[in-house]
This record gives structure tokens, sequence and C-alpha cells, in this order.
């Protein structure tokens, strides 16, 4: 699609008084094509509005597309009020809109909270080339677990940096801490995460007397050392682009997040495409450089210390879903070495599955193509956000998010069949927070069932 027919233009509108300008994308990640804030026809916008609001065709206000690309590029989801740009106004007495254009650019989106470990990291002879990068707080619910509402509350915090990119662009891989020491402190007492994509992309070299003059200037250019005399340019082509996309369809990398340890510290693992499937976990310490910021000594000293069963909680509480967030204490069960510093460090791939949610109360369907059967990669009834299957349902039946209950009754029902139609109900699965209205999430793959002769499988 990418080299037949382009990337996909979305447009969204706002006309005057309406507050909330949404941008947001399936899969990728925002990039800005060009804003409006003004009029530029006499049509759009235009119901019941006497002529002379909408005569003047010749109305924006200036560097509304800065404002939207600083706001909004490499997020999946953007929300922006539109007052911001109504000062000054461009024209009085016209009836104006704010109209965005922007398309999905594939590329690998990633959320750290405040006081985590961002690893960025590519295939080997690829290098990193990040798109955007913001820190601060723009929702109410990213990592969010157990934290008091006071720090969550402030969802207005928005504050890009090119830090990230000058750290590291053209490498191939790089780790950045997500806390204000690095970022600065964008809004006081609030709990922040930093958002940011990249893409992986081969570097092409290219002759330096090819290269325009005006091209020494810009930021993403760098001169290679050695005897050479080349240059490094970094290029998005249509080509790259379509194997961002296979990329992020198809393969299964290893992700790696740390944390340190902090009763309010909260890990998140996250999937753009697919499922968590967690390949590791350690909470204690295996080096004395991770999380060893103005530590003493003597608390790095042990790095043989590792918690019993932390690989179990974080499959437990994580497996088969596209986002996980946990608190410290979750995995704290007991100290596995007294007297030192520890952190949590979570590997985990992100499983090609279906993904499917149904809320309580309906039916579940899950089906493959003929020939296939279904194996459930795993399964969740309770509530761990206020969105997910709340439209139009009371405040208290969807104010406890702290209500997971993995279930193994999916699997039991469905495993090994073409098709399966399960209740979601409590008197399936039981009833983890009484008075809560819960949903079902759960994750499957279909596969071809393996026929072994009988009388080739070994007596064990």
């Amino acid at each position: 699609m990418l080299v037949s027919a382009g990337v996909a233009v979305d447009t969204v509108t706002n006309c005057e008084g309406e507050d909330v300008h949404r941008l947001s994308c399936e899969n990728g990640v925002i990039s800005v094509q060009s804003a409006l804030y003004g009029r530029a026809d006499s049509v759009t916008c235009s119901e019941g509005k006497p002529p002379q609001q909408t005569s003047n065709t010749e109305c924006s206000q200036a560097n509304t597309v800065d404002v939207l690309k600083r706001r909004c590029d490499g997020k999946k989801v953007c929300e922006l009020n539109t007052d911001f740009f109504k000062v000054p106004n461009p024209c009085e007495d016209t009836f104006k809109y704010l109209q965005t254009k922007y398309t999905c650019l594939p590329a690998i989106h990633q959320v750290t909270c405040e006081r985590s470990f961002a690893h960025l990291h590519c295939d080997k002879g690829q290098v990193i080339f990040v798109y955007g990068a913001d820190y601060g707080r723009h929702d109410k619910t990213t990592c969010s677990y157990k934290r008091p509402a006071t720090e969550i509350e402030n969802n207005d915090c928005s504050h890009p940096t090119s830090k990230v990119s000058e750290s590291c662009n053209g490498k191939n891989s790089c780790t950045i801490q997500a806390s204000n020491s690095v970022f600065g402190d964008p809004c006081f007492g609030t709990y922040k995460y930093l958002e940011l994509a990249y893409i992986c992309e081969y570097p092409v070299i290219i002759p330096e007397e090819t290269v325009d003059s005006e091209y020494h200037h810009q930021s993403h250019f760098s001169p290679q050392t050695g005897s050479s005399n080349t240059m490094l340019r970094f290029r998005l082509s249509t080509t790259l682009l379509l194997a961002a996309t296979c990329l992020l369809m198809t393969a299964v990398s290893t992700e790696r997040v740390i944390t340190c340890d902090d009763s309010h510290n909260v890990q998140r693992l996250s999937c753009g495409v697919g499922v968590i499937s967690v390949q590791a976990a350690l909470y204690g310490r295996a080096d004395n450089e991770t999380c060893s910021e103005g530590r003493p000594r003597g608390q790095l000293a042990n790095t043989e210390c590792s918690q019993v069963g932390a690989v179990d909680v974080l499959k437990r509480r994580c497996d088969g879903k596209r986002e996980c967030e946990l608190n410290m204490n979750v995995v704290r069960t007991s100290d596995p070495c007294y007297g030192i510093y520890k952190y949590l460090e979570t590997n985990y791939t992100c499983f090609p599955a279906i993904h499917l949610v149904a809320c309580e109360r309906s039916l579940a369907h899950l089906y493959c193509d003929e020939g296939q059967v279904i194996f459930v990669y795993g399964a969740d009834y309770g509530r761990r956000d206020q969105t997910t299957c709340s439209y139009r349902r009371p405040a208290s039946q969807i104010e406890n998010v702290y209500c997971s209950d993995p279930t193994s009754k999916v699997a039991d029902s469905c495993n090994g069949k073409n098709s399966c139609t399960i209740r979601v109900s409590s008197s399936v699965f039981g009833d983890p927070c009484v008075g809560t209205y819960k949903y079902m999430e759960l994750a499957y793959i279909c596969e071809y069932p393996v026929v072994v002769a009988e009388k080739s499988i070994l007596a064990y």
C-alpha cells in the first residue's frame, strides 16, 4: 500500500466552539502534514452562519502547524484544546475552524514511566532516528497504577524534548532515563512519563561533493569519522517505510524495561502490535551500575541478588495484554538482599496474536480459518481502567481499576476448537470486584494442529 498508493492522509476539523481537537493512529504514530486555524473556504463549518461570517477565505492563524507538530508528532493519540489558537484573533467577525491533516507514520512507539529507563535498539547494521519525544503527562491513565490522584490530575503537562534525539540518533542502541534530572520538571508534583517514537534505518552514505551546502546545517547530518570524505545521511524512504511496517507487524523483538525500586514507581510494558509475552524478570541486582545514581557503594555491592518467582508474577499479570502496569510492591514480597538498592528489570516480546475485549454480559466470539484451531494465550476478567466498557456507566461502577483476575477458563473451553463462544459474566468467571462493571480481555492465536503418528510417540 505504501509503495503503490502512498501513506493515507486523515483530516480532522473542529468548528469554532468545539473545544477538543483529537488526532489518533491505530498503528504507527502521528505525523502532522498541515494545519489551519481560520478559514480557507466558505463551505466548511458554515451551517447556520450568515454569509458575512464565512466570506473571508484568506484567514489563517500564524504558526498553527508548528504548534500541532510540536504537540502531536510522534504520539499515537493527541488531544488539545482549540482555545490555544484563538489569541490573537486572525480575523474578527469570521467564524473559524481548526483543520489538521496528518498521516500515521510507521514507527516504534514507547512509553516509559518516570524514574524508569527507556531502551531504544535496532537490528544489526541499523541505526536509530528519533521521530519525536515528550516528557510530561497527557492523560490520567498512563503510568497511573496506584499513584495518588494529586500526582496524575494535571494532564496538560506537555514538554517536547530534543534530548532523546541528541543522545540516540545514529546509534544502534541507546538507554536514557525518564527523569527530571535529564529533562527538567515541566509540572512539579505530577508523576510524569516519557513518550517517544523512533525508527530503525540503514545509514545511507552520500559522497560529500554531492550534498548541497544547505544540508551541512541540518541536525540529522554528521560527518563520518575516518579517512574517506563522506557524510552520513538518515533518509526515510518509501522502501524503509514499508520495511518498518513489516517489522512492526511480523518481527518479534525483545524489549527491556528497568524500574528503580521505590514504593510509588510504576513499571509499564506495552505492545503497539500484538500482545505481551514476558521472557525474563529480575527483582534484585545483577550489576553495580543500574539504578546506582546517588547510592553509596555498599548498597550496590551484591550483584547476585534476585527475588524468587519474579518472572511468574510478571507473566501472570501481563502475558496476553497489550498494556500492563504494576507497582513495585507487587514483586517486593520479601527482601532478597537486605541493605541492597534493588530494581525490577523485565524482558518481553510483543507476540503476534488476536486481541479481544468483551464487556460484561456480552458474548466473546473466537474463531479461526478452516483447518486451524484456537490457542488461548491469556485471558483476564475484571477492570484495569476507567475508559474500557464505560459508555454511560455510573462512575461508581468504573472507579475500581485494581480489579484483575487472570483466568484459565477461556483456554479450558476453547483451546483446540475452530470456533468458540463464551459468555462474559461473573457466573462463569466469579466476581473479582462486586459492584464494578467488568470486561474480559484475552489474546489468542490460530494455528494448524500438529498430527503425530502414535507409533512415533516416545513411551515417556
